[in-house]
């Protein structure tokens, strides 16, 4: 990791849990962080939204078992109310969840689908400068004929929250290029300070749902809203891209899977013996073995032979193909 400083202060990480796949998912998240960091001085924090009118059902952790365990494994779980979204943008309990987290600390965020690889304290984050993830497609905005373009579109949004547009823009790019303007994936981020962050993205938020600018109005926002209102938070605040080096988030220290048959498709062995070392202990094995994708994958096997079916370097450019590919061989759980 060359010659980063790693970070010596305290921080908090923090995920979303929740009933069906993410209580699961929030097993393989903690095992693995701890399983690499196990010296690790800031807190493991896992938000769970509560019941509410805005939820069709319970969301929280549906199985006992599963909590016993996360609490077990030194993971704090920390409820939070979703009175904004709730079912109908279940994306959004990771804008209203960091309102669980300590005033004034600092935080790095992960989406749930997440398992550790390496040591977070060797990347050298500035909390005084957020940034978020660069493992983006070009998802939002989709360019329409006779529409307007990316700068146009990005630029309302800028615009309406009187924010400076021509700062954001990575001019080592091409007009109309949609990596010229700043965007992000939710799967992490960070800052000094949760409630500040929290309060600038649920407000770019709620008020691009609720009105936003005509030069969006036939885009898609869900589930994009949270990624369309992470570059206006982050520009806000006075982040942009690569503030930490690349390569260790989404590389060397963390990976963002998406789902459990890509990871074995795609990741690296590292990422593979990480996983399988981190949930062997039986007290894990008894609980996890419940979640299919995890028993057919990890404790049948199935991963290596999915697995062996790919050749890494020469994988299929888009993510959709690899699924189709996955689907194929009747080898996808999730």
């Amino acid at each position: 990791m060359g010659g980063n400083t790693p970070v010596t202060g305290e921080f908090n990480v923090f995920a979303i849990v929740q009933g069906g796949r993410l209580q699961f998912e929030a097993i393989l998240f903690v095992a693995t962080f701890l399983h690499k960091n196990p010296s690790f001085k800031g807190r493991l924090i896992l938000g769970e939204p509560q019941p509410g009118e805005r939820w069709d059902s319970d969301p929280r952790i549906s199985d006992p078992e599963v909590r016993r365990l996360l609490l077990d494994m030194g993971a704090e779980i920390m409820p939070f109310s979703n009175p904004a979204f709730g079912s109908r943008y279940p994306n959004g309990n990771k804008i209203v969840g960091l309102t669980a987290l300590p005033e004034g600390e600092p935080f790095v965020f992960f989406d749930t689908d997440t398992v550790f690889a390496g040591r977070i304290n060797a990347v050298p984050f500035d909390f005084h400068r957020p940034s978020a993830s660069m493992k983006r497609e070009a998802t939002w905005p989709e360019v329409e004929l006779y529409g307007p373009g990316y700068s146009e579109m990005w630029r309302s949004l800028y615009d309406k929250f009187e924010l400076d547009f021509e700062s954001s823009l990575d001019k080592s790019q091409p007009d109309e290029y949609w990596r010229r303007y700043l965007y992000f994936n939710a799967g992490w981020f960070f800052y000094k300070d949760p409630g500040e962050f929290a309060t600038w993205f649920l407000h770019y938020a709620t008020e691009i749902e609720r009105e936003p600018p005509w030069q969006i109005e036939t885009q898609e926002l869900d589930p994009w809203l949270d990624q369309v209102a992470l570059p206006l938070v982050i520009h806000k605040l006075g982040g942009g891209r690569d503030i930490i080096p690349p390569g260790l988030l989404d590389g060397e220290v963390s990976c963002h899977y998406r789902y459990l048959p890509l990871l074995y498709a795609r990741e690296s062995d590292a990422v593979v013996e990480v996983l399988e070392k981190a949930v062997a202990p039986n007290p894990i094995k008894k609980v996890l073995k419940k979640y299919e994708p995890a028993r057919r994958l990890i404790y049948q096997g199935k991963g290596q032979e999915l697995r062996a079916m790919f050749d890494r370097e020469n994988l299929p450019r888009k993510e959709k193909a690899l699924r189709q590919q996955i689907k194929k061989a009747r080898m996808w759980w999730r």
